[in-house]
């Protein structure tokens, strides 16, 4: 007779998908909450910082072209530092949808993701960020034809279910200060003797962690598109 905790690990993920699909409809209201937060206490919010309550939430300063993030050795992808959950979330896309077999193991790739997630475990999913690794069977095959991708971003937003939430009750996200960011651009992907590859549209919906006292993490990537 099977027994209901013989998969501890799987019971576990699907919780945590369940609560981060959950925080995610906090995460419809968290604009309004931080602006408000930093507005009570009284700070100077820098440039990078959250976005002020005066900009359109469909709208960004930041520039329309994608945000590099910071790279290390081999061209690894590392957290971009900032406050704006926008310019966050397409850093984050960015370097989820980039990669390039010549330079670094499927591992250390996964390594250097896993570093993007917040470090609140109850609300990182870091199977939403492994699904979109290649396996290591396919990263083998991937290496062989030196193939590798790279991906420009151009615009971010909140969903039109974000800026609509934040109308009905804004103060329902001081306990996870978690964001949803819709992001699209373009991946190019080219290998050995296609060095121009091909492109394709690209567009996902983002979970982003961004405490008033801490830079901005990412939680997950959502199973579908919020528009």
């Amino acid at each position: 007779m099977p027994s209901r905790s013989s998969n501890p690990g799987g019971v576990s993920r699907v919780r945590r998908r369940a609560l981060l699909g959950a925080v995610v409809l906090a995460v419809l209201v968290t604009l309004a909450g931080l602006a408000a937060y930093l507005t009570r206490d009284g700070r100077d919010a820098p440039a990078t910082s959250a976005p002020r309550p005066s900009t359109p939430p469909g709208a960004t300063a930041s520039p329309t072209a994608s945000p590099a993030p910071i790279t290390h050795h081999r061209a690894l992808p590392f957290p971009l530092k900032t406050h704006d959950p926008i310019v966050f979330a397409k850093a984050a896309a960015t370097a989820l949808w980039s990669y390039d077999t010549r330079a670094y193991s499927q591992a250390e790739l996964r390594r250097a993701l896993h570093s993007w997630l917040t470090t609140e475990v109850k609300y990182a999913d870091t199977s939403s960020v492994d699904k979109l690794v290649p396996s290591p069977v396919l990263w083998k095959e991937m290496a062989a034809n030196g193939q590798f991708a790279t991906a420009v971003v151009h615009e971010g937003h909140f969903p039109n279910a974000f800026t609509q939430a934040l109308q009905e009750d804004p103060g329902a996200i001081t306990q996870a200060y978690v964001y949803a960011v819709t992001v699209s651009g373009k991946q190019t992907i080219a290998w050995k003797g296609s060095p121009a590859g091909g492109a394709e549209s690209r567009v996902t919906t983002l979970a982003v962690q961004c405490r008033p006292d801490h830079p901005c993490a990412l939680a997950g990537v959502l199973p579908a598109v919020a528009p």
